[in-house]
This record gives structure tokens, sequence and C-alpha cells, in this order.
């Protein structure tokens, strides 16, 4: 035995310092559980009895560096909903209920008032255009009582839009244009046997090549790796994805619904799968791929106008940025737009690379599960966590983009506007170039700084809290057998939510007990539930009903 794999003595600090501490044991027990490791302390009260109680609540994580249980809860919630939209055969949404005659007589009302205000706004009285307008928020509200959603008409009455010629780049291939059905359920094809199968697909998109890469993801010539274009695909690739949905939808015809994950490549290049209700030829999904470009028009972003150590100056009088040695106010925003000629080229096009890759996929197939556990495999992860960075070289294809990213512009109101000589928009003191807060420019993010789930409207029908709602409605099915109806103590599940109350005791708070406390309260409180389930399950199984939904995850869903 080598000296170093010799155990140390009993004793020692060594032997100590092995010795596992409590609090990593409560939280390895609150994992295995299923138990969030970081809950919030809330105080319930009984508006009838005056009782209170401190109950733990998770925290609702959904990246697994935070806690682990919430963020695969989370994940796992993702992948109900991801299953309940992808072959629908019947449309999800059912159509708006007709209008009622009384909101038929406020719209009416409404298009009166609208043409006094117009009058009054001819005449130059501004004490009726007033008057005209609290009458229009009544009746709007009226409406909204009604259950009419929206407004019959913006708030905002000018609407100053830039536009641009809408024609195609002459690059880029053009598309087949069809009227878009209001169907979302893709087509039915008859086998040989007579059965229908109504197919959907998954399908795969990634960013273009920026410089040729090793199996592990590196540049093979670094210097000449363009980290510029990688940076600014990043920013933008949430626009392009949004442009190839409707580019497609506008090919095939009808309402193409979706269920997108976004993920890293190895070379950190952004990665998109999607699970893609119904079926459309790979020869157009490739074409429509090719087609698809997103321009960005921003001013010139290329050479940098000041350095770190010479920047614009604040001007607290004008509340405007300028420059260090004349004076002169840098041009704003929306100057700097206007300045940007009808023949100029935009600041960046956003394409995506010739991986395409799409594959057919059934109801009842028996890679549906298993792609959608693919789809979601990262989303407990942040981006720059989702592959192992374990190289020197790996290191530093992270620094190098991660320093791309600091310096380029994420948004209008970016701070980054005034390292190229521009105001961002809405400036404010106190803006540094590279210190932009926006969460493209965190390292974690890759510089995507959209959602990581893109969901359709027309999904599955349901959005995240209805899911999570037919969780709860499950467990209170298997409950009810035992004749469980709910805490009401807490209120939550007894129907008896309008008599408790829910406080959230701050940290600091004399009331809020310590986190091993609430930790132990939260892996006892699993423990019951889990009894109580496995309990009602068996009942169910004894009278030989199953119960709903068996297919759901039992350790997913709360009682309380």
């Amino acid at each position: 035995m080598t000296e170093s794999s010799t155990p140390p003595t009993a004793g020692t600090r060594a032997a100590r310092l092995r010795q596992p501490l409590a609090r990593h044991v409560l939280e390895a027990v609150a994992v295995e559980n299923g138990v969030c490791i970081r809950p919030l302390a809330m105080r319930t009260v009984n508006l009838v009895t005056g009782e209170t109680e401190t109950v733990p609540v998770p925290c609702g994580a959904t990246l697994a560096s935070k806690c682990p249980p919430c963020a695969e809860r989370a994940r796992k919630l993702r992948m109900a909903q991801c299953k309940a939209g992808w072959h629908l055969d019947d449309e999800p949404l059912p159509d708006p209920d007709p209008p009622t005659a009384d909101a038929k007589t406020l719209v009416q009302l409404r298009a009166d008032l609208e043409a006094v205000r117009t009058d009054a706004v001819t005449g130059h009285d501004v004490e009726q255009v007033a008057d005209v307008d609290d009458l229009i928020s009544q009746v709007d509200a009226a409406l909204t009582d009604l259950g009419v959603r929206g407004k019959t008409a913006p708030d905002g009455r000018e609407r100053p839009r830039r536009t641009r010629s809408t024609r195609r780049r002459q690059d880029a291939p053009d598309l087949p244009r069809l009227p878009v059905d209001r169907r979302t359920v893709g087509r039915t094809f008859t086998g040989s046997d007579g059965m229908v199968w109504r197919p959907s697909m998954f399908l795969t998109l990634t960013c273009d090549s920026y410089g040729r890469v090793t199996s592990e993801g590196t540049p093979v010539d670094p210097e000449g790796y363009d980290y510029r274009r990688a940076a600014r695909d990043a920013i933008h690739f949430p626009k392009l994805v949004d442009r190839f949905w409707q580019n497609l939808r506008r090919a095939v015809g009808y309402d193409v619904q979706y269920f997108a994950c976004l993920e890293p490549q190895r070379r950190l290049a952004p990665h998109l799968h999607a699970a893609m209700r119904g079926t459309i030829p790979r020869v157009l999904l490739r074409r429509v791929a090719a087609a698809t470009y997103h321009q960005v028009w921003w001013p010139a972003c290329d050479q940098p106008v000041y350095s770190a150590d010479r920047l614009p100056v604040w001007d607290e009088q004008t509340g405007n940025y300028r420059d260090p040695d004349s004076g002169a106010s840098l041009p704003t925003w929306d100057a700097a737009l206007d300045a940007i000629g009808e023949d100029a080229e935009p600041a960046h096009v956003v394409r995506f690379g010739v991986q395409v890759r799409a594959d057919g996929v059934t109801a009842n197939s028996s890679t549906t599960g298993r792609l959608i556990g693919y789809l979601t495999k990262y989303l407990t992860k942040s981006l720059d966590a989702c592959h192992d960075v374990a190289t020197d070289a790996q290191r530093a294809h992270v620094e190098r983009l991660a320093e791309a990213l600091r310096f380029e512009p994420c948004s209008p109101t970016c701070a980054n506007w005034l390292r190229y000589g521009v105001q961002p928009k809405n400036p404010k003191a106190g803006l540094l170039p590279g210190r932009c807060r926006g969460k493209a420019h965190r390292r974690e993010t890759l510089g995507f700084g959209g959602r990581r789930v893109l969901v359709s409207r027309k999904w599955s029908g349901k959005t995240l809290a209805d899911h999570r709602e037919d969780r709860k409605t499950w467990v209170r099915e298997q409950l009810a057998v035992l004749g469980y109806t709910g805490d009401e103590a807490r209120g939550g599940q007894g129907g008896t939510s309008d008599r408790v109350v829910w406080q959230l005791l701050r940290p600091g708070d004399p009331a809020a007990p310590r986190r091993e406390h609430l930790l132990l309260r939260a892996v006892a409180d699993r423990n019951h539930w889990r009894a109580q389930l496995d309990a009602a399950r068996a009942a169910r199984a004894a009278r030989g009903h199953p119960g709903p939904f068996s297919a759901v995850d039992p350790g997913m869903p709360r009682a309380a």
C-alpha cells in the first residue's frame, strides 16, 4: 500500500475531515426524496381561527446547480407538456364563443365615443378629450368584466414605426407562399392494411460554421476562428428561429406547432431540437432552412471608437453622453438608425447551417419517449455546463467566446454602444462598455439571451401552470379513495384558499426558522405524502380501478 492510499489515523484532523457534515447528509437525503434543498419559509394565517403555521415551499429553480430536485421536477413537467401536444388528433383550442348582445352594445358605444373624441381633438377641446378618454376606459373595463379579451383599440394612438423594404435578399432562394389555414393537426396516411397513421417529426437545426474544429469542439486555428460572427449569431439566434417558423407556416399552408429546446453544440454554437406536430417533406424543410435569414439593422459596430481609458462622459444637465475631448453629444439611438441609408447593408445577417435533420415519429413509436428525453436532457444545466470543459483548449475556447460577447451589443439599450460612438436607447448615468447586465453577456448563457424552451401557443392548449394543475388533480383523485380531500389548514387543496393568507418570511425575520429545520420538515412531509399516495394506489388496485393518468410520475406532484 502506498503512502497516498494509506487511510488517515483515527483521531487526526485528516480523519475528521473525511467525516461527512450533518448538513450535507441532510441535503443528500432531501435530494433522494425529491425535496427542495433551498425551501422558502411561508407563513399561513387562517382568517377564521387565527391559527398560523410556517411551511416549507419549493424554490422552483430550473438549474440543477441551484436545486437538483426542483430542476428535475421542472424538466419532467416540460416532458409532460411536450408529450401532451406532440401527436394530437384534434385541435387543442376551441373557437372563441360568439360575442354577446351586451358586448356588441358596448362596442357600439365605444365607436361613438371614438367619433366624439376625434371631433374634440379637431376642435382642440382638451377638457372634452380628457372626459371622453375617461369614458373610454370605463367602457373597456366593462368589456373586460363581460369576458372580452384584449381591447377594441390600443391605448397608444401614435405609434411611430421604422420600416424597411421587405424585398428578399438576392443571395436567398425564394420560398412558396400559401395562405395559412387555422388548423394545427398534420395529415393522415393510410397503410396497405387499412391502418391510419398521423406521423409527426423531430427536427434539428444549428448555426453555420465559423471555422474548422477538432473532435472536442475547439478551433483548429483559434486565430482564424470567427468569434465575432459566432457571438452575433448566438445573440440574434431567437429572431432567426422565429423567422423559420413563420416561413415554414407560409410554405406548408397550416399553423405548424412546435416544442423546441435550445442547447449548445460541443463547439458552443446554438443548436435547436424541436418536436413538430405533423409531417413535412424533408426537402421542403431543408429548403426553408436555407432560405431563412434575419437581418440586423443596427448602427455599425465593427470598429471601436472609444477605448477603456477614453470613454464618453455623462452630462447630467442634458441627459446625454458627450465626447470626452470635444464635448459634443453622441448621436442618439434614433438618430443613428435614421443615418442608415436605404442602400446600406445590414450590420449582421444570421443564417442556419447546412446541418438540418428531420426524423418521422408516430404516436405509438417506441422512440417517442426516448426523443422527449433527448429533447430535454440539458434543461437542468446552464448552457456553458452542457458539455465538459476539461482541456486547456476547451477552456481557452470558452474564454475567447466570452470575451467576444463581452463587448458585443446585445440590444438597443446595451451599454456597449458607447464603445462605438452611439448612445444606447434610454440612456442613463453609469453605463460602462463591457459591463452590460444583459443576459446575453453572461458566461453561463453563451450569448443566448432568450428562453431555453420555445413552445408555440397552440401546442397543447394548456399553459405550464395548467399542466402542473393536472398533476395535482391526479394526486387528489388518487387520494380521494381514502377520503382525503386536502389539508384545509393550508388552504391549497381543500377549497379554503379564500380563508387562508400566505406570507413570505424574508431572510432576517425573527419568525423564520433555520433552513435545516425547513429541510427536515419538508422531508417528513414528503414521506408522509408518499405513504398516503401508495396506500391510495393500493386501494384503487384492490378495487380494480387503476386510476387516471397512470403514466404520470407519482413522485412529481405534491399533495399540498
